[in-house]
């Protein structure tokens, strides 16, 4: 099964095979993901010329969610053909408050995937990854997670009727495990990290009992990562069809933060946006307790060593980042930059950008946030370019992280005598 070749993902798919992202060989279009040659990472590569067809007119006549660019992606064609819960077209929230705070003079927006049907980013990822495990005849659904991405597979298996399983690291936020377990499929807890819970997936996906299984994040990963392309169309669609100057991603694998960039590169080259002058540039978020990509870039190397991952920002918790090195490459050549933030920054920046944009983010938001607000400090990023920064996730799903530190601002008995005692009247 995982030597499949989808013939054909649809007779419309821009699609026409794997490339290394390494060595550059090709392979046909199959669950496979990594190169027979030198072991690289495998990505989808696309006709040029089928993606210069793609008309704004065609986007915006398109449905409401990450389907209106199906002509962009490599699997979804036809609806029938989709295993999906329709996520995308989620808020580009303008945060002038926030800008004000943190030093910047150029509009800021947060776009926040908080509003997706799982509450994160993943739905979007998930999406593909699953509409290519259908085509490949693949009968269960499967995935490595840090959370958000097991959410995803159980809903959208659930939707689909199809068994799932997903694996996760056993110390999860509570909340994290609930929205997982509630949609009824199997979940391993893992005593171990995501990087162990990551390692036992790839080694299952070898065995005759899971070959019959798509794990999202190994076997169909080129498809996968694929998806978070869609994060980067959006914004430039929302914005007029124009790229924005700056943006700051959070980064696990690193995965997101390439995709995104590869998304604009393709929107300019197809002649469906405009870049800015100069150019974008790119930032990378990630936490204190988890930047072994971040370590890399302050360092000025290419070896991104591997971390025992620590920390509240869970869902960024990839001590040994996959996309690490693709990520490093985007950054430094488009001129951004990467940096950290410590737990109490976590903490003290999903307060500050739910106060001022209405926004409660995750951790990983957290992390994004408070950056963004670094990178603005130390000079990095210029305060006079518009800038955009991603919200991947739902704060609700990561309570404990700030539990302790907002509640009642008064507790007062249901009286008017009270209620003037504590100051409410004046």
């Amino acid at each position: 099964m995982t030597s499949a070749v989808i013939a054909p993902l649809g007779v419309d798919s821009p699609a026409r095979g794997l490339e290394c992202r390494g060595c550059g060989a090709r392979f046909p279009l199959a669950a496979q993901h990594a190169c027979y040659e030198c072991f690289g990472p495998l990505e989808v590569w696309y006709d040029a010329d089928s993606l210069a067809k793609v008309t704004r007119a065609q986007i915006e006549a398109g449905p409401q969610n990450i389907w209106r660019y199906a002509g962009l992606l490599p699997v979804g064609q036809q609806a029938a053909d989709r295993v999906s819960l329709n996520p995308g077209l989620t808020p580009l929230v303008r945060a002038d408050a926030l800008a004000a705070e943190i030093g910047l003079r150029a509009p800021l927006w947060v776009k926040d995937d908080s509003a997706n049907p799982t509450h994160s980013f993943k739905d979007r990822v998930v999406s593909v990854a699953l509409t290519a495990a259908k085509a490949l005849g693949f009968t269960r659904y499967a995935c490595a997670s840090t959370g958000n991405l097991a959410n995803s597979v159980a809903a959208h298996a659930a939707r689909a009727g199809v068994p799932s399983i997903v694996f996760i690291p056993h110390d999860l936020e509570p909340g994290k495990i609930i929205t997982t377990a509630v949609y009824g499929g199997d979940l391993v807890a893992i005593e171990g990290s995501y990087d162990d819970v990551n390692r036992l997936c790839s080694e299952l996906v070898e065995t005759d009992e899971f070959e019959d299984t798509a794990f999202v994040n190994v076997n169909v990963r080129p498809f996968y990562a694929e998806g978070s392309k869609t994060l980067g169309y959006e914004v430039a669609e929302q914005l007029g069809w124009r790229i924005p100057a700056q943006v700051v991603i959070p980064m696990a694998s690193g995965e997101l933060l390439t995709k995104i960039d590869k998304a604009f590169e393709e929107l300019v080259s197809a002649g469906l946006a405009v870049a800015p002058e100069g150019g974008w540039k790119v930032f990378g978020a990630q936490s204190l307790g988890c930047n072994p990509i971040a370590t890399a870039l302050h360092a000025g190397t290419d070896v991104i060593t591997p971390v025992k991952p620590t920390g509240i920002a869970k869902s960024l918790n990839i001590g040994d980042p996959a996309a690490g090195l693709y990520a490093l490459e985007a950054v430094r050549r488009t001129g951004g930059w990467m940096d950290y933030a410590s737990d109490d920054e976590i903490r003290d920046a999903i307060r500050l950008l739910a106060r001022t944009t209405g926004v409660f983010a995750e951790t990983a938001g957290g992390v994004t946030t408070a950056v963004t607000a670094k990178l603005v400090a130390s000079g990095k990023l210029d305060p006079d370019l518009e800038t955009v920064v991603f919200n991947t996730g739902e704060g609700l799903k990561t309570l404990d992280a700030v539990a302790e530190l907002v509640g009642p601002t008064y507790r007062v008995k249901p009286s008017l005598k009270a209620a003037r005692e504590a100051g409410l009247l004046g």
